[in-house]
């Protein structure tokens, strides 16, 4: 008469453990166990290191962005004054800067001039973005100013110019060298607008973590600007600077407000959203498909169950005539089951978590063994791979691969929980 015994008594986890550690002759784990093992190890692994990757991916080019860039930009459209002639920017930017400033939430605004230029040393010629800024405002960008990844003396900008590192190197210059700056929008004349020509030396080059930052973008005093382009008593846009930029869109309408009726604005959102949300789309496809692999890694546990409740059937009908439950046998196979998956995630997490800390070093030997870069900062923007372990993304993946190997070690433990005792030892 079978008893029953409390769930994952001590001789279950007996009896388990001993099938498993049996040798293969004698019905033990199979290479169909090893494969699974070895399929979850991989999948688990797999799915953390993305998941990291991806996640730091998100933060440095969001943060390269906001490092670099005004939260929120307020613009005016083109517009026609009582001469007939076209007006576009504000001229009185000065006093619209101080009330978008007072807006709770925003931590600073200022006036800027942005135009089109070449750039060139002589010999090479590179386009460029102009940005017309105040000295004290260039030292408070984060990925520019102050603190950031630069030389030369941003003291010394009222004299000269800012190049990003990247548009440096293609022109071959270094602090204190001159380059000439031209525009199409120049000297007003008779016949209409020349081309302007001026010389200017580098006095600070910086790298803003972005290749497109770096290779396009020129900083000009904003006085000089004004002067450059011809845009004396105006600024083409008002830089804005919030506290929370993730909660931009809340701050739009205090801003606009501020303003006044001709301003619009342009948040960082509206940049970046399109990308931030193909990432978003590229995130939730990658799970999925890698959770099919941790599913079919998974599934390799049932074949290898499924053998090993063959191989020990006489041993299952004996147990059963000595009066052990169903529930009993089905806990025994499920350990040894449930094994597998618990040691294969185990294996993944950690040289999941090892890729993820140490991704540097491992991009370093992919590009040795390649023999050339395999991460082209030109296409992705940034100029490494970064990685971001993240507890939640750990936790899912964890989660899932455990709870794939539980759910299909139950289907081959009920088949063994179900065998007939009178059946199993028929031809023994």
């Amino acid at each position: 008469m079978a008893v029953s015994t409390r769930p994952f008594a001590g001789f279950e986890w007996m009896i388990a453990w001993r099938y498993l550690r049996a040798r293969r002759a004698e019905g033990g784990v199979s290479v169909m166990t090893w494969i699974s093992l070895i399929g979850i190890t991989l999948a688990v692994m797999a799915l953390i290191v993305t998941l990291a990757v991806r996640a730091g991916f998100r933060e440095e080019f969001v943060d390269t962005i906001l490092g670099a860039n005004a939260h929120v930009t307020v613009y005016t459209s083109e517009r026609v004054d009582e001469n007939g002639a076209k007006l576009r920017g504000f001229s009185d930017y000065d006093a619209l800067a101080s009330a978008i400033s007072e807006v709770p939430g925003v931590t600073r605004a200022s006036p800027l001039i942005k135009g089109q230029v070449m750039v060139s040393d002589g010999e090479r010629t590179m386009g460029a973005e102009v940005f017309g800024i105040t000295p004290e405002e260039l030292k408070l960008i984060p990925r520019i100013g102050v603190g950031a990844d630069a030389y030369g003396d941003i003291d010394n900008f009222g004299a000269g110019i800012a190049l990003g590192s990247g548009l440096a190197r293609e022109l071959g210059i270094t602090v204190g060298d001159r380059v000439r700056v031209i525009s199409a929008q120049g000297v007003r004349t008779a016949m209409g607008s020349a081309p302007r020509t001026n010389a200017y030396e580098v006095v600070y080059i910086f790298t803003a973590g972005r290749y497109d930052i770096d290779k396009t973008r020129l900083y000009m005093p904003f006085a000089e600007a004004q002067s450059f382009f011809n845009r004396e008593g105006f600024a083409d846009e008002i830089e804005v600077i919030v506290d929370n930029p993730d909660r931009v869109e809340e701050l739009v309408l205090p801003i606009l407000n501020a303003a006044g009726a001709d301003a619009m604005p342009w948040t960082w959102r509206d940049s970046a959203g399109s990308f931030l949300r193909a990432l978003d789309i590229e995130d939730n496809v990658m799970f999925l498909i890698l959770s099919i692999l941790v599913l079919i890694a998974s599934l390799n546990i049932v074949s290898g169950l499924i053998m090993l409740v063959k191989n020990k059937g006489r041993d299952i009908g004996i147990l059963r005539t000595m009066g052990l439950t169903e529930g009993a046998v089905l806990r025994i196979f499920f350990i040894c089951g449930a094994f597998t998956g618990v040691i294969g995630t185990i294996c993944g997490f950690v040289l999941g978590c090892a890729i993820a800390l140490n991704v540097d070093q491992v991009m370093a030997f992919i590009a040795f063994i390649n023999g050339g870069e395999v991460w082209d900062a030109s296409v992705r923007g940034i100029y490494s791979l970064p990685a971001k372990l993240q507890m939640t993304d750990v936790l899912s993946a964890v989660g899932l691969s455990l709870g794939l190997s539980f759910i299909v070690t139950i289907f081959p433990a009920r088949r063994a929980a179900r065998m007939n005792p009178v059946e199993a030892l028929r031809y023994e």
